[in-house]
């Protein structure tokens, strides 16, 4: 038997087409949230069976196969547009296309937006609609609650995000100015299609982070331009410890071992041996759909890549203050794995990055000692890995009277191994 899933949206029964009501009217089994079965209760057959999905979205499929198996046919609630964050994708997963129909209500997207009264083409949609992780905190992985539309308000000037009770509106708000977005704008639409619905259009920030919004709602987050560069920072745009003490991958050098990493746009990256952050946080802005984990056992220079972090904005970055290999067992297997400084442990990161390393992956360091250097290359030739080395030597102009001549940095090495990707 056939399976309908059917939008709809919070004025219920009047605001369905006619194919949904006729599905509707005809369905032996309704599946749907407590709230959207009572929207259309009163116009089922008399023998319709319902079935609250709360809190049981993984035995849905089961329950639908059950109820095809036995000659019913089934219609599913979802809100709005099934296919847009919706429950559509999840049982079309599950149950396959073959004999699924979906009818889908407008989108509460469109629905607000014609609120707002704002053209929606270029908004990139995200959610969340997800478990309570608390306030945003500079260095939040992936697991946080608000970490997918963070990630898409990095990457987007406009956002539309569905909320949720505890990731509401005003929490979403309080996450941008940590996140060091002042400037941002938010549009709420609450209880849409519903008596008390209230629609707020281009506040500050500030001012919704301290406002309670009811629930259900929505939010578009309008920004301006992030006009800093991915790659290519100067290295005085970095705070650093001065005079010539902090650890800082020098620009030429951090271009190459960038390169040389072969950061693909969701990669996870380990940054061993921070120092002032240059190179883990310009792969973050390389890999913004990935997550770069950072570790720096210097206080000083752990203080000043945070506050890189937060100067350039960078949302999928943490750093940890240790010394490597501790701390990295928890840390997911990575795509790319740089290594600025060793704290004397490189033998083992470089077999414990080997190790970890997922097929294709790239290890990457840089040395600047002949000792390194020889033992760095010593481990690789018993690793059974791949590896090159380049020796990197920059000059940099510098003026001298009315001209100008060619300084010399220290040459360094920079060594780049791979992982049998088979």
């Amino acid at each position: 038997m056939s399976v309908t899933i059917i939008g709809i949206l919070d004025d219920g029964w009047a605001g369905l087409s006619d194919a949904a009501r006729r599905r509707l009217a005809s369905a032996d089994f309704l599946l749907g949230a407590a709230r959207t079965l009572a929207l259309v209760r009163p116009h089922l057959a008399a023998g319709c069976k319902m079935r609250d999905m709360d809190g049981a979205l993984s035995k849905t499929p089961e329950w639908i196969e059950v109820a095809r198996a036995a000659g019913q046919s089934v219609a599913v609630l979802a809100t709005g547009d099934p296919l847009c964050h919706g429950i559509a994708a999840f049982l079309l997963g599950r149950l396959g296309r073959d004999g699924i129909e979906v009818l889908p209500a407008p989108s509460t997207l469109q629905i607000a937006c014609a609120r707002w009264k704002t053209p929606w083409q270029d908004i990139a949609i995200a959610s969340c609609h997800s478990a309570n992780a608390g306030e945003w905190r500079a260095g939040a992985t992936p697991e946080h609650g608000l970490y997918p539309v963070m990630r898409a308000i990095a990457q987007n000037r406009r956002v539309f995000a569905f909320t949720s009770p505890e990731n509401d509106p005003a929490r979403l708000a309080r996450a941008l100015l940590a996140a060091g977005y002042r400037e941002a704008r938010l549009s709420v639409a609450s209880r849409l299609l519903l008596e008390d619905e209230k629609v707020w259009a281009d506040i500050a920030v500030a001012d919704a982070a301290a406002m309670q919004f009811a629930e259900p709602s929505v939010v578009l987050i309008e920004r301006a331009t992030d006009e800093s560069p991915r790659f290519g920072l100067e290295d005085d745009e970095y705070r650093q410890r001065t005079p010539e003490k902090g650890l800082i991958t020098k620009q030429e050098a951090r271009a190459l071992s960038l390169a040389k990493l072969r950061l693909k746009p969701d990669a996870v990256v380990w940054d061993i041996g921070a120092g002032s952050g240059s190179v883990g946080l310009e792969a973050a802005r390389l890999a913004p759909q990935g997550h770069v984990w950072a570790i720096e056992k210097n206080a000083d220079d752990a203080a000043n890549a945070r506050a890189n972090a937060a100067k350039f904005r960078v949302g999928n970055y943490t750093l940890v203050e240790g010394k490597a290999p501790a701390h990295l067992d928890g840390w997911p297997d990575p795509d790319a794995v740089f290594i600025g400084g060793s704290g004397g442990e490189l033998a083992e990161l470089i077999r414990l990055a080997l190790d970890r390393l997922k097929p294709g992956g790239r290890l990457v360091m840089n040395f600047v000692t002949l000792e390194n250097l020889a033992m760095g290359t010593a481990a690789l030739k018993g690793s059974g890995a791949d590896w090159e080395v380049v020796q990197l030597q920059a000059s940099r102009s510098q003026p001298i009277l009315d001209l100008h001549r060619l300084a010399a940095q220290n040459p360094i090495w920079i060594i780049t191994a791979s992982k049998d990707s088979s």
